[in-house]
């Protein structure tokens, strides 16, 4: 796991959508995710979120909110009501095709068998028996039209219901993208909101450079450890903050203790099995 990053993959993380293929064969955003408590982004590090989602998180742990939040919470219900059935075709395309099927060799038969019943009259032959079987005949196609046209209706009906189908999803996709959008302008308000913050945050932890953090998230270019470190000195979680790998090595390394750097009374350090020298064992931790 990284933590800031460089600017292209920052902003990859914060605003790239995954994609998956819906019912219908199309590629559709994939869902949107519940927002994580601010531990799930910055409580343990490093973090795979970028600078702005971090500090989004450290400003809502502290009890900020954006001014969209209502608008937010309006839109994940809408977005919550929609239920959209997967419609399948192929049985009702299959009973159409099935009962076309059945008509057709009814008709043949029926052909067939007044062709024999003229045949036999012709010369003065019996043609009783032909006459009952052409009746039969003639009563099961008549049936078999009859099952084609419920079929047909069956089949209208479910494409009806496939393509209010895709009017819901497409009517989703658009709310998702709404969601999306005015998470993306929450976290850019509440990350703006704590930048001076953080900004002097940088000067406490280690290989923080404030002359790196420029004048928003998006123009820091700093070290990606010292970024997550002081985007989580500036929050107020109420859970423990767990170090693992790079960001561990750092608070170690600093002249301070790990509660003073982070201003948290729970910080643990956790090594890995591979940064313990070994493998398949569990992580063991250690409280600073």
């Amino acid at each position: 796991m990284t933590g800031a990053g460089s600017r292209s993959s920052r902003s990859d993380r914060e605003d790239g959508e995954d994609a998956s293929t819906g019912a219908d064969g199309r590629t559709e955003s994939a869902l949107v995710e519940a927002r994580p408590k601010p531990s799930g982004v910055i409580g343990e590090l490093p973090t795979d979120a970028g600078l702005r989602r971090q500090l989004a998180a450290a400003a809502r742990s502290r009890g900020r909110t954006a001014t969209v939040a209502d608008e937010i919470d309006e839109i994940e219900s809408e977005l919550a009501a929609i239920e959209v059935e997967s419609v399948d075709l192929t049985p009702a395309r299959r009973r159409v095709a099935e009962t076309t099927g059945e008509i057709e060799r009814l008709k043949e038969r029926v052909a067939a068998l007044r062709g024999d019943a003229r045949a036999r009259r012709a010369v003065d032959a019996d043609a009783d028996e032909t006459l009952n079987d052409l009746e039969a005949a003639a009563a099961e196609l008549s049936a078999a039209q009859t099952e084609a046209i419920a079929a047909e209706q069956a089949l209208e009906r479910a494409r009806a219901e496939a393509a209010r189908a895709r009017d819901e999803r497409r009517r989703r996709l658009r709310i998702r993208d709404r969601l999306r959008n005015r998470r993306r302008a929450a976290r850019r308000e509440l990350a703006e909101s704590v930048y001076s913050e953080f900004r002097r945050a940088l000067t406490v932890v280690p290989a923080g450079d404030p002359n790196a953090a420029g004048a928003e998230p998006d123009a820091y270019d700093g070290d990606p450890i010292a970024a997550s470190l002081a985007a989580t000195r500036i929050a107020a979680l109420d859970t423990p903050i767990e170090l693992r790998g790079d960001a561990a090595r750092a608070v170690e390394a600093a002249d301070r203790s790990a509660r003073s750097l982070l201003r948290t009374a729970d910080v643990r350090v956790v090594d890995t099995p591979d940064e313990a020298g070994g493998s398949g064992g569990s992580a063991s931790g250690s409280e600073r």
